[in-house]
């Protein structure tokens, strides 16, 4: 079954994309903050989040479909064009606080996509033998992590507009 005819394959592909985005994403964020607090954790979660790419490429070869270029140029595209709005000297900090909703929208959608695997991997081999409940887990945790960075910027963000 080719890529254009396997959803499974699609579903994989449209997830690699996403990975990708948010690894350019969480770079641009531990570069631009080195030494600050989201810095250090943009470092820490990026570890995290390549493994998480790492499982989900070698789910995607074990299916068959290997990597979407058309998908991930895509996606790093996108990436550059978000990173704009992190522009450095930018006062406001909506940017990085719109960057950092993305980033906890797509790591919700990653633990979908595990909280997916986990119900369809009993009856499909070639995603038996990967601990899904325990992805899930870290996704959960990234995210929590993430929002909670997520609502203090946006109390910066948007309590300095009421005091301007």
């Amino acid at each position: 079954m080719s890529l254009a005819t396997d959803p499974l394959s699609t579903y994989l592909h449209d997830h690699l994309a996403g990975a990708r985005h948010a690894i350019e994403l969480v770079q641009a964020i531990r570069d631009e903050f080195k030494g600050d607090p989201l810095g250090t954790f943009a470092a820490s979660i990026l570890n995290e989040i390549k493994a998480d790419r790492d499982t989900l490429q070698h789910l995607a070869e074990r299916v068959g479909s290997g990597s979407s270029q058309i998908k991930e140029i895509a996606a790093w595209l996108g990436e550059k064009v978000a990173r704009l709005k992190m522009v450095p000297g930018t006062k406001d900090g909506l940017g990085t606080f719109e960057a950092l909703e993305f980033l906890e929208i797509g790591i919700h959608g990653k633990w979908a996509l595990w909280r997916a695997l986990l119900a369809i991997a009993p009856s499909d081999p070639r995603l038996q033998g990967t601990d899904f409940e325990v992805l899930s887990a870290r996704a959960e945790s990234q995210r929590s992590s993430v929002d909670q960075l997520r609502l203090e910027w946006a109390r910066m963000v948007f309590e300095n507009i009421e005091k301007s």
